[in-house]
């Protein structure tokens, strides 16, 4: 018996899930299962590439609500921490890059609720993976796809 994936995240995280959920199951679902009937009044649905479009459409929405199903049913709850001397699941590290002086802020979360472009990286991801354990003014080799890049820790929130 396989045991399922289970998905690290925030409570904000699941929210947003659920909220994401809620959506696909009460307003898009029905738009697309609207756009089916209106496709197939268009007649012969072998040359009908409306109807193609919804039913390849009606498919995401269905994998994506399946797919949620299961983060949620298989999520872990990450707790808050009041420790800010190491870096872990939930933390907010600012790292300041050597030589250059560069300083970069990420929130470590699971892969669940990463976005990078708002901050939010994967416990999976290289930079998370090479900052996770690790305490306030540690020096830190991280290796990335792009190379390595040398980090100094400012902070952890």
């Amino acid at each position: 018996m396989s045991t399922e994936k289970q998905y690290p995240m925030t409570v904000a995280g699941k929210k947003k899930l659920e909220d994401e959920l809620e959506q696909l199951k009460t307003v898009k679902r029905k738009e697309v299962v609207e756009r089916i009937k209106i496709a197939r009044s268009f007649g012969d649905l072998s040359e009908n590439s409306e109807y193609d479009s919804a039913k390849e459409d009606q498919a995401f929405v269905e994998g994506r609500i399946s797919t949620i199903e299961s983060m949620i049913r298989n999520a872990v709850i990450i707790e808050e921490e009041q420790n800010n001397d190491v870096v872990s699941l939930g933390k907010t590290v600012t790292f300041m890059e050597i030589p250059d002086g560069d300083e970069e802020t990420y929130t470590i979360v699971g892969s669940a609720e990463a976005d990078p472009l708002e901050g939010l990286i994967s416990n999976d991801s290289p930079i998370a993976k090479g900052l996770l354990g690790k305490s306030t003014g540690d020096k830190v080799k991280i290796v990335t796809p792009g190379g390595e890049m040398d980090v100094e820790i400012i902070s952890i929130s």
